[in-house]
């Protein structure tokens, strides 16, 4: 007959329990039998197998009762067993049925569990494990012998888990507080089961231990973080954990836990973390880690070398995510140099008083954290005074607030702006309103000074990765600095050399993020420039960025538009010091007429005449002034074919024979002309038809013809390799009726976007795009 052992042999067992180690081999206790044949534990080996951690499923349930009459022990026969199919769940503290009916009608507690085997006899029920309670046994029976195996190693760490628990919540001695940490690494690390809470948990308890218990000594800190150190290997640690490591990175940075344990973890936040948003707490152990870096006697040469680890020793980065997380962990704490002031905003003087000159002392606030060094309010507003009448509108936006400063100019009516007048306006206006405003300065504390030179310091290096820089160009092109750092002077010349690294980079992909992100906003280039709130030297930073844009797809009108509206000062100013770029830019200013005032126009041919350079590029400006009146002099012919395989030069010298002012019909194709020529085609007054079929004309072509060739009414693009970049351009083109953009790099957006914005368009052939 099947029985299980006595009362008697289930209190024994229950003392046995408790006296073993929490990961200890469990021995199967004398005297319990089922059936005739002796019932033995399964030997656990590790023999590869990998299960999930189960957290609910269908298994069949069977309770056995001590028998203590002959009557019971009848009922508890293997005859009269009675199965009922349960869904059971593994909660944190019991095991539970989603039925709470028969055998589960109560839920099992681990704490009650004495032991977990897996069953193996002569006729037994196949695929069983039982789970020794007092005053019985519960039998459960799985499909096969995987799930079998599965619900075991799941019971096991449960129930071990729920013991560590309760061990560590009560700790009273360390060495053996200690000793159990250890042994529930072990238990993590060579468990067969394979999931995220695995590690996570040990991590957890390991967390909540160290968040309650805070009187710990620095050796019991390091103890604890290196008897951990295993899971940290492939894990995150929790939100607490990262706390106590922050802490240790601030209390002792030289510690050499830093550099053997917290390594790897940083290393592992920064290749796999895909959003600090969600768990902002190891942002802040990996910005504390970098700081416990730099305290260290090499300092700045041991977060070099760390930044070199982690972008590696090829000349790509291997790991996508490494960048941007660099990137946060910089902004998060430049931001944190600045919080003190940016919370104190209320108690400063607003920024709209300050450039109004209108807040009375007396009404201020004492003990402002942001230390605005400026002249009395009556100056301001009399600086302002004199000044408005010699200074046209300029228009100063930041990443966060838009402005307005007025400034009147009777010469040039061009610029004209709608801000609302009510709105709060920038630090950088109030810098450029007069130069007393402009001597502003942010005193940090000498904390906050270390860490702003620190991430600072980073960015440089960063930056000096060519595979990095134009992620990095785009991550910073929207100026994600809060204003108080933009007014801090050392910041921005201390970031200046960033800037300059975008703007010495030939990839336009770079050098572009150097303008605002998009219309309304400033950039980087408006505040580098000349009377830009970060502009520490005579212009040559922006005569930099100037040479690599116009270099690029933006020698357009509207490029130079914008320049003669608010640098055309500082643009006279490098040109009469011999700065080669500025004498190209005002002599296309003319050569486009850019510039209405004739007095403006005489102004810059007297600059352009008092170099050598200048009146050397002058003079080829009327050279080609005088070529161009010939060419469009009425005349010549209406249509015009270029020979297959012609040239940029071909046509350039075809065009220079003539006039060709009559020229409504210009055919270039299967030519190997590319986006160079637009240079000689905008210049054709009368031009109507454009067949650019199977050329090399792309997008910079296409910018420079949409705002020049306003007029044009058919266009050809078959087979070119223009993209969307260049196609977009064309939606200023209104008089467009016919336009061919087959086999090109045409998306359906950008189709349907032309579509909406050309309103005289007819024809339009898409076959063998996207659009198609």
């Amino acid at each position: 007959m099947d029985r299980t052992g006595g009362s008697g042999g289930g209190s024994d067992r229950r003392q046995t329990e408790e006296s073993k180690p929490l990961l200890g081999e469990m021995s199967a206790p004398e005297g319990n039998k089922m059936g005739a044949a002796p019932c033995r534990r399964a030997l656990l080996h590790c023999n590869g197998m990998r299960y999930k951690l189960l957290q609910e499923g269908d298994i069949q349930v069977c309770v056995i009762r001590h028998p203590r009459t002959f009557l019971s022990k009848i009922l508890t026969s293997k005859f009269l067993r009675r199965w009922e199919p349960h869904h059971l769940t593994l909660a944190d503290n019991s095991v539970a049925s989603a039925t709470p009916t028969g055998y589960m009608e109560n839920s099992i507690s681990y704490s009650a569990i004495e032991d977990v085997q897996l069953l193996s006899w002569e006729n037994a029920p196949k695929y069983c494990l039982q789970l020794t309670i007092p005053g019985g046994t519960v039998l459960l029976q799985a499909a096969n012998s995987y799930l079998r195996d599965q619900w075991f190693h799941s019971l096991q760490w449960k129930k071990k888990i729920y013991k560590y628990k309760k061990v560590l919540s009560n700790p009273s001695r360390w060495e053996v507080v200690l000793k159990e940490i250890r042994t529930l690494v072990d238990m993590a690390l060579t468990s067969p089961l394979q999931d995220d809470s695995i590690h996570q948990a040990p991590l957890e308890i390991v967390s909540k231990l160290l968040s309650e218990n805070s009187n710990l000594t620095t050796q019991d800190h390091e103890s604890i973080i290196v008897a951990i150190a295993p899971l940290l290997e492939n894990n995150h640690p929790p939100p607490d954990l990262c706390e106590f490591f922050c802490k240790h990175c601030r209390e002792r940075p030289r510690s050499m836990v830093v550099i053997e344990v917290f390594t790897p973890v940083v290393q592992r936040i920064l290749k796999h973390n895909m959003d600090f948003g969600k768990c902002p707490r190891l942002r802040l152990f990996t910005q504390e880690y970098i700081l416990a870096l730099n305290e260290l006697n090499a300092g700045m040469e041991v977060v070099k070398k760390f930044i070199h680890s982690m972008h590696g020793p090829t000349g790509q980065c291997p790991h996508p995510r490494v960048l941007p997380n660099l990137v946060a962990v910089c902004l998060a704490a430049i931001y944190s140099c600045y919080e003190e002031f940016i919370n104190s905003r209320d108690n400063s003087p607003s920024l709209k008083e300050i450039r109004n000159g209108c807040q009375q002392q007396c009404d201020r606030k004492p003990n402002l954290p942001l230390r605005l060094l400026h002249t009395s309010p009556d100056l301001v507003s009399q600086e302002a005074t004199l000044t408005e009448s010699r200074l046209k509108p300029v228009i100063v936006t930041s990443n966060e607030i838009h402005v307005e400063v007025e400034r009147n100019n009777t010469t040039n009516q061009k610029m004209t702006a709608n801000v609302d007048n009510d709105s709060e306006p920038n630090l950088i206006d109030c810098l450029m309103v007069s130069p007393t405003c402009s001597t502003m300065s942010i005193e940090l504390s000498a904390q906050a000074d270390r860490i702003l030179g620190c991430y600072v310091e980073i960015l440089k290096m960063l930056s000096d990765y060519d595979d990095w820089r134009p992620a990095l160009a785009s991550l910073l092109q929207p100026i994600p600095f809060p204003k108080e750092a933009l007014a801090h002077e050392k910041f921005t010349k201390e970031l200046k050399y960033v800037i300059q690294r975008f703007a010495e980079d030939p990839r336009q992909e770079v050098h572009s993020c150097l303008l605002s992100v998009r219309a309304g906003k400033d950039g980087w280039f408006q505040l580098y420039s000349p009377g830009g709130v970060a502009c520490d030297d005579d212009g040559e930073l922006f005569a930099s960025m100037v040479h690599i844009l116009m270099g690029s797809c933006y020698k357009t009108k509207k490029f130079l538009l914008s320049l003669a509206e608010n640098k055309l000062g500082p643009c006279m100013l490098l040109a009469l010091r011999g700065n080669q770029t500025m004498v190209e830019i005002l002599c296309l200013m003319l050569e486009y007429n850019i510039i209405d005032n004739n007095d403006t126009q005489l102004q810059i041919i007297s600059t352009l005449e008092s170099t050598d350079v200048g009146k050397r590029m002058y003079e080829q400006l009327c050279d080609r002034q005088r070529e161009l009146k010939e060419l469009q002099r009425k005349g010549g012919p209406t249509r015009l074919t270029l020979p297959s395989k012609s040239t940029d030069a071909d046509l350039a010298r075809l065009l220079s024979s003539g006039s060709f002012g009559n020229l409504e019909n210009l055919s270039l194709a299967f030519t190997n002309v590319t986006s160079a020529c637009a240079e000689h085609l905008i210049k054709l007054p009368s031009l109507k038809q454009l067949n650019l079929w199977s050329t090399q004309f792309g997008d910079a072509g296409l910018r420079l013809l949409s705002e020049h060739l306003t007029m044009l009414q058919v266009l050809n693009l078959c087979e070119t390799p223009v993209t969307d970049a260049g196609l977009l351009a064309l939606s200023s083109m209104k008089s467009l009726c016919s336009l061919n953009m087959n086999s090109t790099k045409l998306s359906a957006d950008t189709y349907e976007d032309l579509k909406a914005k050309l309103p005289n368009l007819k024809e339009v052939d898409v076959r063998y795009t996207e659009a198609w």
